[in-house]
């Protein structure tokens, strides 16, 4: 018989409020029910119950649309150790869902990689719900942290191949469409029902407005690994800010983009329309020193990860703090901040009928956070996987 378990006194954030002095119960692996605490149930009825004294908030799970890796463990060591890894720590910072996500590779060991998540049983914590594929087929000149040695002119056909070898799980793809300039890349990737992203890449506006007439509305880690906005030619950020449809990745760090500039870009863009990342690699969860992504040396010091010509690493940013970082920057509600790490990722794979808010029937991936928005435990589809 599924447990039945009850959260009382509670704050709940909702997709547009945050509503105060309420009760949740979920059954099994899903949320049953909600309300005011006048209505709520007989405590008797319940297996387990938390009693939240309204000091806390029941938030839904985070998902994280782009990371790579944490706490050692990396999504292109290709073991199902490393995968199990990050399925167990990612619940410390809310974490409940995520896409594993590759980096420019050999061919072979990226294989390898997607092949590893292909096979991947479904393990206690936050859920693999697919792969990013970032790289190999982007720009030279916007590699980033991307090694270069490893970049591949569009090939239709390999990434054919290995979303065939994902059994379809490949969910979003990082990509320079300036180097597709036919577009077959991008036709395979939107035929094999993959989501075309714009990243690593130098495409001009008159670029990006072209594939963006083929159904390409998503950008990743955006400012980063792209051209720029200039008042001449606004370019690939610039176009993600013009064009009203287009999504974004941004890594609310302070560091990969200024304070300054998240706030224009929900003046621009609006909540609705930014989904916040941790781009993370394995040094996080980690003390400083030397760590490996993609081959190669990554220097870890004083929160700040990167390559030994000083080019950022990825992060070591955890969810809430992103969380937190936003609200920071620019004031904007604790509802809107929420929002950017649950609906709009789950949107934009397709997912939000069973994650990214709560709503009956849905998973009961839950995170409670105090006030300063520090996670205290977090459920997956029901049990709690870190306390």
């Amino acid at each position: 018989m599924d447990k039945k378990t009850l959260f009382i006194n509670a704050d709940i954030i909702f997709p547009h409020c945050v509503l105060s002095n309420c009760y949740l119960t979920t059954t099994g692996h899903l949320i049953e029910d909600f309300g005011e605490m006048a209505s709520c149930p007989p405590t008797t009825c319940y297996d387990k119950i938390y009693d939240l004294k309204n000091r806390r908030y029941i938030s839904p799970g985070f998902i994280d649309l782009h990371i790579h890796g944490v706490a050692s463990a990396d999504v292109m060591d290709g073991t199902a150790t490393a995968l199990k890894t990050l399925s167990q720590i990612l619940p410390k910072e809310g974490t409940t869902s995520f896409l594993a996500t590759t980096i420019t590779s050999p061919t072979k060991k990226i294989s390898q990689a997607i092949e590893n998540i292909a096979h991947f049983h479904s393990y206690k914590g936050a859920k693999i719900l697919g792969i990013h594929l970032e790289g190999p087929f982007i720009n030279r000149h916007q590699a980033g942290a991307q090694p270069k040695g490893d970049i591949q002119e569009p090939n239709p056909e390999l990434f054919s191949y290995w979303q065939s070898l994902a059994q379809n799980r490949i969910k979003l793809v990082t990509y320079a469409p300036e180097m597709d300039p036919n577009q077959k890349l991008l036709h395979q990737i939107i035929a094999d029902g993959a989501i075309p992203s714009i990243g690593h890449s130098e495409a001009t506006y008159e670029q990006v407005e072209t594939v963006h007439s083929y159904g390409v509305s998503h950008m990743t880690h955006l400012f980063n690994g792209m051209l720029g906005i200039h008042h001449r030619e606004i370019g690939t950020a610039g176009a993600a800010l013009l064009l009203d449809s287009f999504t974004a990745e941004i890594i609310a760090d302070g560091r990969h983009i200024s304070p300054e500039m998240i706030q224009l870009l929900l003046k621009v863009k609006g909540y609705q329309n930014l989904i916040l990342i941790t781009d993370s690699m394995r040094a996080k969860h980690m003390e400083d020193g030397d760590y490996e992504l993609g081959g190669q040396t990554v220097h870890l010091q004083s929160g700040v990860a990167t390559l030994v010509d000083g080019t950022l690493a990825g992060s070591i940013l955890k969810m809430n703090d992103a969380i937190k970082n936003i609200r920071h920057f620019t004031g904007i509600a604790l509802h809107e901040a929420i929002h950017m790490a649950t609906v709009n990722p789950a949107k934009k794979i397709g997912h939000f009928h069973c994650i990214g808010s709560i709503d009956r029937g849905k998973e009961a991936d839950l995170v409670i956070l105090d006030r300063e928005l520090n996670v205290i435990d977090t459920f997956c589809k029901g049990e709690r996987m870190f306390s």
